[in-house]
């Protein structure tokens, strides 16, 4: 699904600009905007409505942009960007609490939450088809926990917002676990009305798959293993996911919305028609990732992965089990996921010699055009960002079923994901409960790899809230060296947000 947006900017609630030096200039009201009070009157306002809350998400400072650079100081990323401060905040340096990564995240987050709360305020009230109307209402409470899980798992301690919210508006600040109870009954309420399925130009939106998947991720990231197990398991056994033949076409626009997406933010590459992270329509229809994460004179180059994740590649079938040693041939992953001198494929038309780069240096190749194109990437791509993966689903469930003393059942569910690219299955005897989960850890750093599930892994796996598991990390990720407990794991709080309303407070070490 390719959603077309709407014109109507009180759904975004929109700054209006002027210029002039009339006094009253700023007090004059357009009489040719529409209002809320004129708006949401017939079942089409409803389906426009959604269409807004769907366009929040597709921003420049949501999946866009700034999520990709915020889940990119996991370890399996770094920066070497000569723009300084977005290189020094994926090494946990930031004395600036307004930089740009945080302040747009976190507008555009609540812009999007603004505009699901008017879906879920007056949407109820429109006289329509009751069928419909839930399933709307479904779609705009999901896209909400997912605005607020990723919110909570930033910030932490953010404004709760649930109602519709005016200029005087000001929301309590909630803790992590009232947040988290938010994500987990917005989901609840949502998961009885959105359809297994959609057809023809709804392909794309909310299923009822969607739904449990991220509600299973909330109780992981709680570590309700039973909780989220028996979500997953509705997932898996629905019949409606499975995983596609050929790895690839997870990440191209030529198969998209396909039978492993769970749920995608979808893209149309439109060109802009004003610049990146205005309010407008027009300007969340590409996803401008690629010109960021990718390798020089085609890319920015910002953000690259780190070479034990290229070398992770070269033992992929009983890398963790007891006393082995054996090294298997090349994971097919690996130059799907990255470029570097040991792939031999071309990029832009060219080898990785030919282009001169340096052999040390690798770079991700996830997201890009390179197969398609021969010229510079730019902000303008078309391919639909997979937010969740029935891959991940999978290898979930095997972390929980593990987690719950399940070895043995949890192994076959690896091995689908395993089997999918060639590898050997691996046989359950051979591990014990923590070798195993020891295994796992290593099967979704490569198969997710550059995907950005890896930050809300070492979150779920608690190494970022002790020195043992910073020092794990620290050998692998030399930025890690940078991070401070108690206050490197949360971003800062925007100052603007603070000075608005002192009852907003800081978060530690800011």
């Amino acid at each position: 699904m390719k959603l077309n947006k709407i014109p109507a900017l009180l759904l975004a609630g929109s700054l209006l600009f002027a210029t002039g030096c009339e006094k009253d200039l700023l007090d004059k009201t357009n009489p040719n905007a529409p209002s809320t009070a004129q708006f949401w009157k017939s079942q089409d306002d409803a389906i426009k409505g959604v269409y807004a809350c769907y366009s929040g998400i597709q921003q420049y400072a949501c999946y866009g942009h700034s999520w990709q650079f915020i889940t990119a100081r996991s370890d399996e990323s770094y920066s070497q960007s000569p723009f300084v401060e977005l290189a020094n905040f994926t090494r946990f340096i930031q004395p600036d609490n307004n930089f740009f990564i945080s302040s747009f995240a976190w507008n555009d987050y609540y812009r999007t939450i603004y505009r699901t709360n008017q879906v879920i305020t007056h949407v109820p009230d429109i006289n329509m088809d009751p069928v419909l109307k839930n399933r709307l209402l479904g779609e705009a409470q999901f896209i909400r926990a997912l605005m607020y899980f990723d919110l909570e798992s930033f910030f932490g301690n953010v404004p709760l917002i649930i109602t519709e919210s005016v200029v005087s508006t000001r929301a309590t600040q909630a803790t992590p676990a009232q947040v988290q109870a938010q994500v987990i009954a917005d989901l609840q309420a949502a998961i009885p009305n959105l359809p297994l399925t959609y057809s023809g130009a709804d392909r794309g939106r909310a299923t009822k798959g969607a739904a449990q998947a991220l509600l299973a991720k909330m109780y992981l990231q709680q570590r309700r293993w039973s909780d989220a197990s028996a979500l997953l398991a509705q997932v898996i056994n629905s019949n409606v996911y499975s995983l596609v033949p050929n790895y690839l076409d997870n990440f191209t626009e030529t198969n998209e919305n396909n039978s492993e997406s769970v749920f995608e933010v979808q893209y149309t590459g439109s060109p802009l028609d004003v610049g990146q992270g205005q309010d407008n329509a027009s300007a969340s229809e590409a996803y401008d990732r690629p010109n960021f994460f990718g390798p020089p004179i085609y890319t920015f180059s910002d953000v690259q992965p780190r070479r034990w994740l290229l070398d992770a590649y070269t033992d992929s079938t009983v890398a963790f089990a007891a006393g082995s040693t054996t090294k298997h041939r090349i994971d097919p992953r690996r130059d799907i996921s990255i470029i570097s001198n040991l792939n031999p494929d071309r990029f832009y038309g060219k080898t990785f010699a030919e282009l001169g780069y340096n052999p040390s240096q690798q770079y991700w190749r996830k997201y890009l055009n390179d197969r398609t194109r021969t010229t510079p990437e730019n902000f303008t791509s078309g391919i639909n960002f997979r937010v969740i993966r029935y891959a991940d689903v999978l290898l979930l469930q095997a972390e929980a079923l593990n987690e719950q003393g399940q070895t043995a059942a949890a192994v076959p569910l690896v091995n689908q994901v395993r089997q999918r690219v060639g590898l050997a299955p691996l046989v359950a005897g051979n591990f014990t409960q923590n070798s195993l989960r020891l295994q796992m850890r290593n099967e979704r750093a490569k198969e997710l790899a550059g995907e950005g599930q890896r930050w809300y892994d070492i979150i779920r796996w608690g190494l970022l809230d002790n020195q043992t598991g910073i020092d794990d990390l620290k050998t692998r990720d030399a930025d890690f060296g940078n991070f401070v407990l108690g206050k490197s794991k949360l971003l800062p709080i925007p100052q603007s947000d603070i000075d608005i309303d002192p009852n907003v407070k800081q978060n530690p070490g800011y």
